[in-house]
């Protein structure tokens, strides 16, 4: 039996196999994905790509003969130095990936697959559990569409409305009178059986005098008439989409090292893909502060490091302005991560709270604090430390305050802190 596919569109035509491909490396190509993610700008995490494993992995299952017992010969050609029984030895060179090799000629070489934006999403957000989150729909300033709103009876042939067309034919062929083709077959039958027999020549004339008629008054109906043409009129209105703003701030003094910003990073990646999976805009604002907060682009956000004291609520005034500019919180959904390793100055404390309570969340759909810890600690972070900033953001808990913290210190805690964050989300505050 042969089997030729003859199909056109040769795109959908390995589908099958690379599934089966997905399934059988699913592991290695999820730990391929977060390794991808490390290198990656927040905006572009969530985007396919090619994506490179082990070649070790992806051996196809083959039947081969038993290593044990039988005879098997081999030609090698273009051979001059061995006979049989010669073991030929292993390259030096032999293996590896790049111009030299390892010293024993073992070495594991590269296979780059390429995964579509659903697959990527799919694998790095496959142990995650996002809950749906409340969303205001609102009228899009920069998207309008175009949606039928009635009928002309002039147009453009791609307007046209082929279904009210027709049925104001058939409206004004019923009205007029037009005959029916059956009605015409049938004379045109019984006509050519009367000419066919030479009987009755007085019936024969009346039919085909009835048979005139008929075709001359089809032809002054005709089953299209430009008065039954319809076409739709379409107007342009405002298209309604859901956006929402995500604030990534976080503090860059001389304590928070590069292991707390990384971590940071895979926090806000996360936070990015889960809003980008619920909205049709999503724009973020970078805010990092020391005792003086500013924007800045994503590149200054995570590679410069300043000096200087901390003051949280620099970056909370800082955000607060940004979103009476820019983000109005009828039109805008408003989304805020905080990371930092917990220091700041204690006067402070106070303030941001207070700041929070009063002019932030009553404006936020969601706020989420990370205090993140050095690398370098010889007992796990989050055992008993508690800086005063956790300790004053503790008293905003409660209640329908949209508000979660937690702790992390390690980049394996990322995963579970951020599926626990927004899998238990509960709040039933629904802005219209």
């Amino acid at each position: 039996m042969h089997i030729i596919d003859r199909r056109r569109d040769t795109s959908g035509k390995s589908l099958v196999n690379r599934q089966r491909f997905i399934r059988r490396a699913r592991g290695v190509l999820r730990q391929a994905v977060r390794d991808a993610v490390k290198s990656r700008a927040i905006r572009d995490v969530g985007e396919g790509g090619a994506v490179s494993i082990p070649a070790g992995s992806v051996h196809e299952p083959v039947f081969r003969s038993g290593s044990e017992g039988g005879k098997r010969d081999y030609v090698l050609p273009g051979n001059k130095s061995y006979v049989a029984g010669d073991r030929i030895k292993r390259p030096k060179n032999g293996g590896g990936k790049g111009a030299e090799g390892a010293e024993d000629g073992s070495g594991e070489d590269q296979f780059s697959f390429v995964l579509t934006r659903d697959e990527f999403l799919q694998f790095f957000l496959e142990d995650l559990e996002l809950p749906d989150m409340a969303k205001r729909q609102v009228l899009g300033e920069d998207k309008e569409k175009r949606v039928v709103a009635g009928f002309r009876t002039t147009g453009s042939p791609a307007a046209l409305s082929v279904s009210r067309t027709l049925r104001r034919s058939l409206s004004r062929r019923i009205a007029l009178g037009r005959p029916d083709a059956g009605e015409i077959r049938r004379l045109q039958g019984e006509i050519e059986g009367l000419e066919r027999s030479h009987s009755d020549p007085e019936r024969l004339a009346a039919l085909k005098t009835e048979l005139e008629g008929l075709l001359k008054r089809m032809r002054t109906v005709p089953f299209i008439d430009p008065v039954d043409l319809r076409y739709r009129r379409l107007n342009t209105v405002p298209e309604p989409s859901a956006q929402a703003v995500m604030f990534c701030l976080m503090d860059v003094s001389g304590s928070m090292d590069e292991h707390m910003k990384d971590l940071a990073k895979r926090f806000f990646s996360l936070l990015y893909l889960f809003l980008e999976t619920r909205y049709k805009r999503v724009a973020v604002v970078f805010i990092r502060h020391t005792h003086e907060a500013q924007e800045v682009d994503e590149e200054t956000f995570f590679r410069s490091r300043e000096s200087g004291g901390t003051v949280v609520s620099t970056a909370l005034r800082e955000m607060e302005r940004i979103v009476s500019v820019r983000f109005p919180p009828a039109q805008w959904n408003i989304y805020a991560a905080q990371a930092s390793d917990g220091d700041n100055m204690a006067s402070d404390n106070a303030v941001s709270v207070e700041f929070l309570r009063s002019a932030i969340l009553p404006l936020a759909q969601y706020y989420a604090y990370l205090q993140v810890g050095r690398g370098d600690e010889d007992r796990p972070f989050r055992s008993n430390h508690e800086s005063g900033l956790w300790r004053a953001y503790e008293g905003l808990l409660g209640g329908d305050v949209p508000m979660a913290m937690r702790k992390v210190g390690e980049p394996r805690d990322i995963y579970p802190v951020f599926r626990e964050l927004f899998a238990r989300r509960t709040d039933k505050r629904v802005s219209a």
